[in-house]
């Protein structure tokens, strides 16, 4: 009786072993994980780079578009962006391979872009025309600054923490916020002012104390700008522009555009440098597939065909290979960074966009 009913319960308690919650054979998430967002069926996948196989997946909530790896590699928080529609933001446990939370961002509607430095999480939030800055150790945004400029899309936080940039799609500009010192005056210090009619000089005034404070500086830039990103070094700061099809080149230290290439890439959807600054991938929404850059002769490479556009990016950290999502074709792309071929796909799940790497000690 006792091996009978092992028969007959067998199959089922392998067949739950194997589906898990979530449809896929889940398996120990790996020490370096590429993590891909799947807007058609909204999860998060977890993927060993070694293999190229999907060990777990996650729910992620409604209209996931950009993923990011707290540092640690455990946990992952995804935008729920919505246009505005949505609020929040998704907090994934990547070693258990579950959602575990949801940060709800009150006022700061469409959030999108999401970066992690100096502890917390960086956002923007395009309907509130800001972005913002949410601590995990103490569970609640800690900053929002408004960027005054239509559809504040990307965000990239500098790691020493005194600068952030961002992307304004339909203001066609870059925003560059820079941490400074503030000068005020406290009118509790200082000498008392001079008796009427003494013929004294007025007082100098109270000291200057010093504050921390931020600036924004807008760069003009072309139309429809979106992906971007900072060349290592943090010199250049390069930036496609969707509408123009070009890409315009701001030097950091005085936030001036010094050259805009006319890159032939309309729908410009993601920028990114190669780990060693030597190449410049972009790709496309529209019909100019992956277009690749040489970053010092800023000439073009080659281009590498993917039929229905191509979107979300992310550099392997060795510097083998770049991952790209062919959301219009349901795949993953791998490319070789030496050969600038494509040698693999990844099914992820449908619609694949957002995309991250994350690394566990």
């Amino acid at each position: 009786m006792l091996q009978l009913l092992f028969m007959r319960t067998a199959p089922i308690v392998l067949l739950a072993g194997i589906l898990g919650g979530s449809g896929v054979l889940a398996e120990t998430t790996p020490r370096e994980a590429l993590l891909v967002l799947s807007k058609g069926d909204r999860t998060i996948a977890i993927v060993d780079p070694s293999t190229l196989k999907v060990v777990g997946k996650a729910p992620v909530g409604e209209d996931p578009h950009e993923v990011i790896a707290a540092a640690g590699g455990k946990t992952a928080y995804v935008s729920n962006y919505g246009f505005g529609s949505y609020n929040t933001l998704t907090v994934i446990d990547l070693v258990g391979q579950k959602r575990v939370s949801t940060i709800d961002l009150g006022a700061l509607r469409g959030p999108h872009g999401l970066d992690f430095s100096g502890g917390k999480v960086w956002f923007t939030a395009e309907a509130a025309k800001a972005i913002g800055s949410y601590d995990p150790a103490k569970n609640l945004v800690d900053w929002i600054l408004g960027t005054g400029q239509d559809r504040t899309h990307m965000i990239i936080a500098a790691q020493d923490g005194k600068r952030i940039y961002t992307t304004n799609v339909s203001s066609a500009s870059v925003s560059v916020i820079e941490k400074v010192t503030r000068q005020r005056r406290d009118d509790k210090k200082g000498p008392p002012p001079a008796p009427p009619g003494s013929g004294a000089r007025p007082p100098a005034g109270p000291p200057a104390t010093g504050g921390m404070d931020w600036q924004q500086t807008v760069v003009a830039v072309g139309k429809g700008v979106e992906g971007f990103d900072v060349a290592p070094g943090g010199r250049e700061l390069w930036a496609a522009n969707a509408q123009d099809g070009t890409v315009s080149i701001i030097d950091v230290a005085s936030k001036k555009v010094t050259a805009t290439l006319d890159a032939n890439v309309p729908g410009a959807n993601r920028l990114k440098f190669t780990p060693d600054g030597k190449l410049v991938f972009i790709s496309s929404l529209g019909g100019a597939g992956l277009v690749v850059l040489d970053a010092a002769s800023r000439k073009e490479v080659k281009r590498i065909p993917t039929p229905r556009g191509a979107s979300g990016m992310e550099m392997q950290p060795d510097g083998s290979r770049v991952f790209v999502s062919c959301t219009g074709e349901n795949y993953v792309a791998v490319v070789n960074l030496k050969t600038l071929e494509i040698v693999a796909r990844i099914d992820a799940g449908p619609q694949p966009d957002g995309l991250a790497w994350a690394v566990r000690p």
